[in-house]
């Protein structure tokens, strides 16, 4: 498998969280590997776009990732308990991103359904394994990505992406999920998924 390259993650954002769609991503922790198939995202438009965090040109200490290189991670927390893993796209200085919705669990299950349920994976049922890693507060629990994978660099050993060249599958776009405060950036159709996937998290 190769990993993912820079200038991969530098192109126009809807055709990066396009084409993320099928590659792997990948952490190694405590001598560990744990991966899933991207199977779900959304895109995030920066500056016109009322659902980005930096949305007219906003930058804080927490989005000042999003304005340097393309190809770093942006991880933050949600309701104060649910951490979401980003993907800074575009040149630097356009602050762009990629949210990672939904991964189809690949390597080390059993160490992702720890991470997730606090039980083997051998001992979870059909509705739990579904629920495993589909969504994005639910991947980065199994996947174990928190607050010390913020700004890490994706071309590096720790936190990455690989391509296996697969792409036998269609993909869908629908509405982007939980962001109706954003007016009319609510209905753009910028959520992209793999077709008839289990973890996908939304139809």
């Amino acid at each position: 498998m190769k990993k993912l390259r820079r200038d991969f993650y530098c192109g126009d954002t809807l055709s990066v969280a396009q084409n993320l769609l099928g590659k792997t991503l990948v952490h190694i922790t405590e001598g560990k590997r744990l991966s899933g198939k991207i199977v779900e995202t959304e895109a995030y438009k920066g500056i016109t776009d009322k659902a980005a965090h930096s949305y007219g040109g906003r930058r804080t200490k927490r989005t000042e990732i999003m304005y340097g290189p393309c190809g770093f991670s942006y991880v933050y927390m949600i309701y104060g308990m649910y951490y979401c893993f980003n993907i800074v796209t575009q040149k630097k200085g356009v602050p762009e991103a990629v949210l990672i919705r939904a991964v189809e669990p690949l390597e080390n299950l059993n160490e992702i359904s720890l991470n997730r349920y606090d039980k083997s994976f051998s001992s979870l049922n059909k509705t739990q394994i579904k629920n495993l890693t589909n969504g994005p507060g639910k991947l980065c629990k199994g996947l174990a990505i928190g607050k010390s994978e913020n700004k890490l660099d994706l071309c590096g050993g720790t936190l990455y992406l690989v391509d296996d060249n697969s792409n036998d599958f269609s993909i869908k776009n629908a509405k982007r999920i939980g962001i109706s405060y954003a007016q009319e950036a609510a209905d753009y159709p910028w959520r992209f998924y793999i077709e008839n996937n289990i973890y996908v998290s939304a139809k």
